[in-house]
């Protein structure tokens, strides 16, 4: 097409290949399987490509009352896991071309507020982390096609629901420091109300009570590392038989407990083994390298936008959690023989 000349259109493609526009539509819609000759196909791509043809995605889009955009709803965007979430999420999306709008819900700050004026005028779809969830009902974005990440698949809200195999991950924890030799350990759980974390709880006890002389202790702490070093410092220095493990809900309550231990004078994992959850770049930042369960996020990201593809394209999402990786590092060891 010379230059200066205006944009072609689906019906210059249509006169140039010698069919209908409906063809046209079908072929570079990617639908024409069963309804146009192979051999038609190709020639309207030929066409297309001999035109510079684009499809005007934006007419089309509203045409079919669709934006081919979704929403990433996450607790905070100043953690390193939910930005690998958000980076699958975000790669998968744009191989179907879709775009992610992603939505911060970071604890203590209240209900979020739709960032639309209605959510379901501007989205397709949503993929929502279960510790963001009270944002769902804020933005109405539980009214809308929805794969829940990190959720009961038994109560999810989501059409679906995509899940690291967690509860996996804290029996290689603990089974790797029970073949060490410990039996007293010390459990600083995340204070937030999640499903994640009280199967984090659940597979802890349940693991432990199959093994005869075995203690645990739990106490609370938020993901900070001041609230972990302040859990840690408490229940350390409190009344009690001491522990010789200390199991961490993530790698960021992992790191606080390091500076309590530290501050009193203990060395790990000489006086006291510490493990962690997600293998974040924290987790060989501080020293002895932490030992921790690897999560990929990417990858938990990746699945979960699939999933929510193939809802939208009304198929059935692939099922299985998704599995972790024990990491042994130099924060665990047998305990040590005490007087």
């Amino acid at each position: 097409m010379a230059r200066g000349s205006t944009r072609p259109t689906s019906r210059d493609v249509a006169r140039a290949a010698g069919v209908s526009q409906a063809a046209v539509s079908l072929v570079l819609g990617d639908k024409w399987r069963g309804r146009v000759a192979e051999t038609t196909a190709e020639r309207v791509r030929e066409a297309a490509l001999e035109l510079g043809y684009r499809p005007n995605l934006a007419a089309r889009n509203l045409r079919l009352g669709h934006t081919r955009t979704v929403l990433l709803v996450v607790p905070a965007l100043t953690t390193e896991f939910f930005a690998g979430v958000y980076t699958g999420a975000a790669r998968v999306a744009a191989e179907h071309g879709f775009g992610v709008v992603l939505y911060p819900s970071p604890e203590g700050i209240g209900p979020a507020r739709d960032p639309f004026h209605s959510a379901q005028a501007a989205l397709d779809g949503v993929l929502a982390s279960s510790m963001a969830a009270d944002a769902l009902t804020a933005i109405r974005g539980d009214q809308l096609p929805l794969v829940m990440l990190d959720s009961d698949p038994r109560g999810s809200l989501g059409a679906a629901t995509v899940n690291l195999d967690i509860a996996d991950g804290v029996r290689q924890i603990t089974d790797h420091l029970l073949g060490l030799g410990h039996r007293h350990f010390l459990h600083l759980a995340a204070d937030i109300p999640s499903w994640t974390f009280a199967v984090r709880a659940h597979e802890l006890t349940t693991r432990l009570a199959t093994v005869p002389g075995t203690a645990v202790r739990t106490i609370h702490a938020p993901i900070t590392i001041e609230g972990a070093q302040q859990a840690t410092t408490a229940a350390l220095t409190g009344p009690g038989p001491h522990p010789t493990a200390l199991v961490c809900d993530d790698d960021k309550l992992a790191t606080g407990a390091y500076k309590a231990i530290r501050r009193m004078g203990l060395h790990i994992p000489d006086d006291l083994s510490v493990t962690g959850l997600d293998d974040l770049a924290l987790a060989t930042a501080i020293d002895p390298e932490l030992t921790t369960v690897r999560l990929d996020a990417e990858l938990f990201g990746e699945r979960g936008m699939q999933a929510l593809l193939a809802v939208l394209d009304g198929r059935t999402p692939t099922k299985g959690d998704i599995p972790v990786q024990l990491v042994v590092r130099g924060s665990t060891a047998p305990p040590r023989t005490r007087p």
